[in-house]
């Protein structure tokens, strides 16, 4: 910020007005970490299992856009069940979208990250595709978009907040794979998978079908943030589905070190810069960009820190 001739206490005082000085800006920040996070659990859950998987941003625009098609498929239905199908189309093709990766892994040996990384692209293209041909809406003219959804289907606010309900989603979640992991058997068998693969195959259990279902439940958990974003936010899909929150999602995943509960306030944190973009633009004429430039610091500071822990004597016990 001082290269560019502005203050940085200055710029941390509008982040924290544009993020979380008033009720506004809260929801606000609530409303963008709401997707966050979702992706986050996309790298988190399969982290469990040992698996580096980045491919939340793919899931993300395949959900959303299978949640766009069913809700405007079943337009006529009743309210309840087009959301909930909705929801159930968008966990699905994200579960499975990601669940490829695990398969790929287990039996052809397929590096996770790189093949989650590929994914990603194949399923931008894919989605593009779809939109702009066979499913598109002859009446979007400028921006190719799906068929909106009934306003009966949209997902509409909390009472009395301006917050979508993707933000219950998104702790229920949170809270409901943190006990999956850390209190049922199933969650104590994947991570003995993810620390010792080998040990785990000893032992008798399914390693193969553990790492797919974790992820699943991680591509289920970015499909639903598809959805989502298609049911409380856009009423269609297009390419503002393409926002990068899977992105943002891995760096929340990352620095809450993959804990399903942490990942919460970290989504709050990144959510509150990303809110204070406009007001950073109106007040300094700063790029839109400098959201990205901040959260990517605060990302670096994190992991420096985590490396030079214990490497002074200051950090060492006697």
């Amino acid at each position: 910020m001082g290269v560019l001739g502005h203050n940085p206490l200055q710029v941390y005082a509008l982040i924290w007005r544009g993020g979380f000085a008033s009720g506004f800006a809260w929801q606000n920040t609530l409303t963008r970490a709401a997707p966050l996070i979702l992706t986050a659990l996309c790298v988190a859950i399969p982290a469990q299992a040992g698996l580096m998987v980045i491919a939340s941003e793919g899931a993300l625009v395949l959900g959303g856009l299978a949640a766009a098609v069913v809700g405007y498929w079943l337009g006529g239905t009743a309210p309840v069940a087009v959301k909930l199908s909705m929801a159930a189309a968008g966990m699905a093709v994200g579960g499975l979208w990601v669940a490829l990766v695990g398969a790929l892994r287990q039996y052809r040996g397929v590096n996770e990250t790189i093949s989650s990384l590929l994914f990603i692209y194949i399923a931008i293209a894919l989605f593009n595709h779809m939109v702009e041909g066979p499913l598109r809406d002859p009446s979007s003219l400028n921006k190719p978009s799906t068929h909106p959804i009934a306003n009966a289907a949209m997902l509409g606010s909390i009472p009395g907040t301006d917050i979508h309900w993707g933000l219950a989603f998104g702790l229920v979640f949170c809270i409901t794979t943190y006990v999956l992991v850390r209190h049922t058997t199933w969650g104590f068998a994947l991570r003995i998978v993810g620390g010792n693969p080998r040990a785990a195959e000893l032992a008798g259990l399914p390693v193969s079908r553990l790492v797919i279902i974790a992820c699943f439940l991680g591509g289920a958990a970015s499909g639903l943030a598809g959805m989502v974003e298609v049911a409380a936010v856009h009423g269609t899909a297009n390419a503002s589905l393409i926002a990068g929150y899977g992105y943002t999602g891995i760096l929340v995943a990352f620095i809450a070190r993959q804990n399903p509960i942490a990942i919460v306030p970290v989504a709050i944190f990144l959510g509150g810069i990303a809110s204070s973009g406009g007001m950073l633009q109106r007040r300094l004429d700063l790029p839109d960009a400098t959201v990205l430039v901040l959260q990517g610091t605060a990302f670096l500071c994190i992991l420096a820190a985590e490396t030079l822990f214990g490497r002074f004597k200051v950090f060492q016990r006697d």
